[in-house]
Formats: structure tokens, sequence, C-alpha cells
């Protein structure tokens, strides 16, 4: 009699524990990343025990910097102006999850991805032009386009389900390594003297970009710069809130 009662008493616990259990799928919005300005958003499916797939979308809209004053303390070049200088930026990365616990979605999991990125980037450049001993003029270019990349990396996070169908992920710590191509390019309607293409090929040559590497081109009808080179980004510390269904 007393196994039947406890096993009466256990009935609703166990029933809310196999509607944990249940659903092969959550919809995540990462909510951390809104300090970075971003807006990110996670599917994920289960495929096999303890296996799930994972597919993330991020969109930074176009704008200033964030933590701003901490990036100016790193600029490559002293005539650009970071506090003109706009990037927004979107990424889409497809990722496999094992978890440690051989649960389903839930607890410790390792996760190899691939992360698919492009920054739309507007990068204000002065340049001076010195036409004699004494006399000087400075002037501002605007270059706009687009830097691409493609990096393959690892994460491992938490996942819990805190209610019936709500779930917190956990990022801890991720990084990823790959490669990067990029154009920037601004285009001029009055055409540039010997003097502007010197001067602004001249800053542009200058520029430290170490381990990039930088082709520029500086005509009368304006400039270009084509970038290319290995590629790191560092994921986590974030926090996503999902539904599972």
């Amino acid at each position: 009699m007393k196994k039947l009662m406890v096993f009466l008493v256990c009935i609703p616990f166990l029933a809310q524990s196999q509607r944990l259990i249940g659903g092969k799928n959550i919809i995540k919005w990462n909510v951390a990343s809104m300090a970075f300005k971003n807006y990110n958003f996670t599917f994920e499916r289960h495929v096999f025990k303890n296996i799930s797939f994972s597919l993330s979308y991020r969109k930074m809209n176009k704008g200033s910097l964030p933590f701003q004053d901490l990036v100016i303390g790193k600029k490559v070049s002293d005539d650009i102006d970071f506090s003109k200088f706009e990037m927004g930026n979107t990424a889409i990365t497809p990722e496999a999850r094992i978890y440690l616990g051989l649960r389903k979605m839930r607890g410790f999991y390792v996760a190899p991805y691939f992360r698919f990125a492009t920054f739309d980037v507007t990068m204000p450049m002065r340049y001076t032009i010195n036409k004699g001993t004494s006399l000087a003029a400075t002037k501002e270019v605007i270059l706009n386009g687009k830097v691409t990349s493609a990096s393959p990396g690892v994460m491992i996070g938490y996942q819990v389900h805190i209610a019936t169908k709500v779930v917190l992920d956990f990022q801890i710590i991720g990084g990823h390594y790959g490669k990067s191509s990029g154009d920037l390019s601004f285009t001029t309607a009055t055409p540039l003297s010997t003097l502007e293409q010197d001067a602004l090929r001249a800053n542009l040559t200058g520029l430290r970009t170490t381990p990039l590497k930088f082709t520029t081109t500086v005509n009368a009808n304006g400039a270009q710069i084509k970038s290319d080179g290995p590629w790191a980004g560092i994921r986590g510390i974030n926090l996503g809130i999902g539904i599972r269904f």
C-alpha cells in the first residue's frame, strides 16, 4: 500500500518529466547578444540520441561600433576617424551539438560549428596633401564595402529546462578560425590630382593590418582596398532563452 501511495504521488512529477523530455525542436533568442547590438536567433532540432543540429542567424544593424572607446585604443591608423566609423553584419552558423550527459538536448554539450559572416563597413579616412614647404590641406574620403569570412570552430555550453516548455542555453566559451576577404572602395565625381593620389596612396599603404594582407589601388577616379587573410572570433558568455515544441 505504501508503495502504491508513493507511486500515485509521483505520477504528476513523472508526467511533468515526460513533457520536459518530449519535443524535438527548440527556438531560442540569444538575449545577451543585445549588449553588442546583435539580434541572434537559433533553431535547434534533435536528430539522434544525444546529438542535435542547430542553425543560428545573427544580424547587427549598421551603426557606430559598440564599445567604441576600447576599439579606438587599438586603431590600425591615426587617420581613420573611428567616431564616424560604421559597421553592420550578418552571420549564419550551422552547428552540431553533442550532449555529454547522453540526454536529449539537455546538459553540457560540445558544439563544432561553421560560421559564415558578412560585414558591411563604412570607413572615413583623412589624408594630407603637401603643396609646398608651408602649405598643406587635409581631406577625407569615405570607403564603403563588405568583408566576408568563413570560419570553423567549436563551443562548449550548458542547456537546462526551467519549465515545461522553457529552455535556457548558456553558451560558455568557443572560438573559430578561418579565412576572410574584403573589398572597400571610394569613387569621386571630381578627379583626384596627382598630389591627392600620392597622399591618399601613402595613407592606405601605411595601414597597420597584420596579419591581413591589403592591396590598394588609387587613381584619379578614387581608391580601392582589397583584403585577404585569416579571420578569428570568439563566441560565448551568452544566454539564450527558448521554447521547446
